[in-house]
This record gives structure tokens, C-alpha cells and sequence, in this order.
């Protein structure tokens, strides 16, 4: 078989390259006591687009430093009791998507809820100085300023304090609440059930921003981790700092939030994956001491996992 990254065997055992800061807990501690500071100002809005079995709304919160949080949300018609809600996460710089992929899970009776993550591709604010979007370049946004300031600290926090809005719902069971994304939305998966830890199921596929220092050392600042390479071009070209700025990534580093997880995990992993390689994905999975079980596809990338689909609509099924 092709070798991307270290043998399987080898992968199950890796506990990851990324320095883990020394007040981690700290900060996290005090990062869930901003958010819970927050008045979230929860807001439905009637959607355009409507279905004859969901209604659709567009779902907007204020998260941590005033941003303006937009999600899609779609509630089941014709169920009177609290039932089963799933959160998605999508994939870097992009958005939540259209409402067509949400309809399967609302078909067989859960809510779901697609959050944009902010500043990025779809309606959520970034309030780093402007209002607006910056896309992407969100890794290195805040590694020249406090710790408290790094963009993905926001974006996991608005991910968890949605899942508590979503778990205050009336119509939902709030011990039956599942979380999923692929990629990016995969690394946010991990951090928001961390961060969250009644989320009882969560299905992070290939997930991004797991143990920056191991994309670096194998060479595969590119695509998605670009903005690595280009941050120490502009701004540490001979490395005089390299292992403070790893430092300051390890408190974004999802392998370090990865032991806080309660709920059972189904992780899809491509061994042939160049864009959040194996091993990276392996540190944050080898830290999870919930339940847990992988799905292997040796041939595959970052791209389409055959009949993963399916097998996240049965494991999210049993909530």
C-alpha cells in the first residue's frame, strides 16, 4: 500500500509534534467564562426557502467580542415532542451551505443546525476591526497579540456556546444532540464537544488544525496550511521564534481539547490525505478517551469518503 504518512500501526500510537502550553486549561477556563458573560440576543428569522415537511429559518447570535453569528437552522414539522438535534460544521473559508443537505436529517426527525463560522464565506461577522468577512488567514490571525486573541478561539467558542442554545431549545432533547463536519468543520466538530461535552455524538471527518508543528515538519504548509509558510516568511524568516509561535498554536491545537470529550466519536480518516495528514489527525484521535471507532480508507484524500455518508446517518441515527 502507498505511504503518505507513518505505517497504520504507527498512526494508532502517535501522540503528536505540537507543544501544549503550560496554562491550557487556564485559558480555556477563562475563554468559557467570556462566552458565558455573553447575552446571546438568540434571533429567528422565517427563511425564503421552505419545505413541506421543515420549516427553515435563518438563526443569528451574538458570540464572544460582539460578532454577529449566523446559522441555518430546520425544525421537523408535525413533532410535538423534544427529538434528536445535529450541528454541521463546514469546511475552511467556506459556508454552511445550501438547505438541501439538512433536509436529510430533518426527514428522519432531528433539527439541524449549520453554523457559518465567522468572518469566513458565509453571513457571520468577524469583528477584528472591521465588520465583514476576512475569509481565510484565520490559523495566524492573533499570533502577533495575545493569546486571547487568536481568531479560532472565537470561532470554537461560538461553536459551543451554539450548541448550548440549540440544547436550550424547547423542541429539542437536549441529551440527544450530535455534531459533524468534514475538515475544518471536523477540527471545530472535535473542539465543540470538547468545549461542550454534553454533545453526545460527534462525526469529525479528516479534521483540520490538529497539530500544526507535524504539518510543518512533514512539509505540507500548502493548500490549507499555507498560511503557515507564509507567516514565517513575512514575519519569522530564520525561525529565531518557531517554537514560541507553535507554542501560542497549541492553545488552537484540537489534539490538546481532544481528552475533554464525552460523547462517542466516529472519525472518518483518507490515509492518502496531503491536506490535514494522517498523523495530525491521529494526535487528536489517540487523545480521545470516550468512546471511539474509525473509519479507514486506505486509497482515499481529502475528498469524498465512498459510503461514509451513510454510515454518519446510522451512527447519528441511534440518538
Amino acid at each position: 500500500m502507498p505511504i503518505l504518512d507513518m505505517p497504520l500501526e504507527q498512526l494508532k500510537q502517535y501522540e503528536g509534534r505540537n507543544p501544549k502550553p503550560a496554562d491550557f486549561e487556564e485559558y480555556w477556563s477563562r475563554a468559557l467564562d467570556e462566552m458565558k458573560s455573553v447575552d446571546a440576543n438568540v434571533e429567528l428569522v422565517e427563511s425564503n426557502f421552505q419545505v413541506p415537511f421543515a420549516d427553515c429559518f435563518d438563526l443569528y447570535f451574538t458570540g464572544v467580542r460582539g460578532a454577529r453569528i449566523h446559522a441555518k437552522y430546520v425544525r421537523p414539522k408535525h413533532i410535538s415532542e423534544p427529538h434528536p438535534a445535529i450541528i454541521q460544521f463546514h469546511g475552511y473559508a467556506g459556508n454552511a451551505g445550501d438547505w438541501h443537505d439538512k433536509l436529510i436529517y430533518a426527514s428522519l426527525g432531528f433539527s439541524v443546525i449549520a453554523m457559518d463560522c465567522r468572518g469566513q464565506g458565509g453571513s457571520s461577522e468577524d469583528t477584528g476591526g472591521i465588520k465583514g468577512t476576512t475569509q481565510s488567514g484565520h490559523i495566524i490571525r492573533g499570533l502577533n497579540d495575545t493569546p486571547n486573541n487568536l481568531l479560532f478561539r472565537h470561532i470554537f467558542l461560538d461553536a459551543a456556546q451554539l450548541a448550548g442554545i440549540v440544547m436550550d431549545m424547547s423542541e429539542v432533547d437536549a441529551d440527544r444532540v450530535g455534531v459533524a463536519g468534514f475538515s475544518q468543520g471536523g477540527g471545530i466538530t472535535l473542539a465543540c464537544a470538547a468545549l461542550e461535552p454534553r454533545i453526545k455524538k460527534l462525526a469529525p471527518v479528516y479534521p483540520f488544525l490538529s497539530d500544526y508543528k507535524r504539518v510543518w515538519e512533514m512539509d505540507q504548509a500548502k493548500d490549507a496550511y499555507l498560511e503557515l509558510r507564509t507567516f514565517f516568511r513575512h514575519f519569522d524568516p530564520q525561525h529565531t521564534h518557531e517554537e514560541e509561535i507553535f507554542t501560542k498554536l497549541g492553545y488552537i491545537d484540537i489534539q490538546h481539547l481532544a481528552a475533554r470529550i464525552k460523547g462517542e466519536v466516529l472519525l472518518g480518516v483518507g490515509l492518502m490525505d496531503s491536506i490535514c495528514p494522517p498523523s495530525t489527525q491521529f494526535a487528536a484521535y489517540n487523545k480521545i478517551t470516550a468512546k471511539k471507532s474509525l473509519e479507514i480508507y486506505p486509497d482515499f484524500g481529502h475528498e469524498g469518503l465512498p459510503g461514509l455518508h451513510d454510515k454518519m446517518i446510522t451512527f447519528m441515527l441511534e440518538l
